[in-house]
């Protein structure tokens, strides 16, 4: 076996591990959550968000109110869908074929779980606070949370496919789950989202881009033995 297989075989079973524990955690807090085990620690963290003003003051300027609603919309249904048909068909042009299969098809399969989840866990919104943006669908999981992380992540594994040293990788995955973990945390803030959802939605968006990982992986060392 080459070093490069032994490193492609390496990024998958790594890949593997992250998928199992991610859906096994996911289905472990959307347990606690039926049982209700999460209940107090959900409201104590969302209240803990709330400012001197009262219940629908969140804390923090009027500034970091807009920057963090600037922030959701990275995950939010508009932004999800422009931004994976636009570096697919880049992807595309560039006769990278697999890697715009592998995004668009994540995303899609994250899309179509998360509402899914939503219908079975017919879980209601948070309702000690006002809603500081706009929401019509069951709470958990965090819609916006699994398909920021589900798009960011994933965007992340391509970037790093295209060369960059070690600190570049790290760097961009660094930054990726930065961004991931604020699309998260900006729905706690907003008051739409208990908590438990985000963990929940991080947990199923990681899943999504960790088999984006393992998939792109298994082609890369398939095209090898060809």
């Amino acid at each position: 076996m080459t070093i490069s297989s032994q490193r492609v075989t390496s990024r998958t079973g790594w890949g593997l591990i992250v998928m199992l524990a991610t859906l096994l955690a996911f289905f472990g807090l959307g347990a606690a959550m039926l049982t209700g085990m999460l209940d107090a620690l959900d409201r104590n963290m969302l209240l803990a968000l709330r400012g001197p003003g009262g219940l629908g003051d969140p804390v923090g300027s009027r500034g970091i109110e807009e920057a963090v609603r600037d922030l959701t919309a990275l995950g939010g249904t508009t932004l999800v869908a422009v931004t994976t048909v636009a570096v697919s068909l880049f992807l595309l042009a560039q006769r990278q074929g697999r890697h715009a299969v592998v995004l668009a098809g994540v995303v899609l399969l994250a899309w179509l779980t998360k509402d899914t989840a939503k219908l079975l866990f017919g879980r209601a919104r948070p309702d000690l606070v006002p809603h500081e943006v706009f929401v019509s669908s069951a709470s958990f999981p965090s819609g916006h949370t699994t398909m920021g992380t589900v798009l960011i992540l994933t965007l992340a594994v391509l970037a790093s496919r295209y060369g960059p040293s070690g600190r570049g990788r790290l760097l961009i995955y660094g930054v990726a789950v930065l961004l991931a973990g604020l699309v998260g945390f900006s729905r706690v803030y907003l008051g739409v989202h208990w908590p438990s959802d985000v963990l929940a939605g991080w947990c199923l968006g990681a899943f999504w881009a960790a088999t984006a990982w393992v998939g792109l992986s298994v082609s890369a060392k398939s095209a090898e033995v060809r």
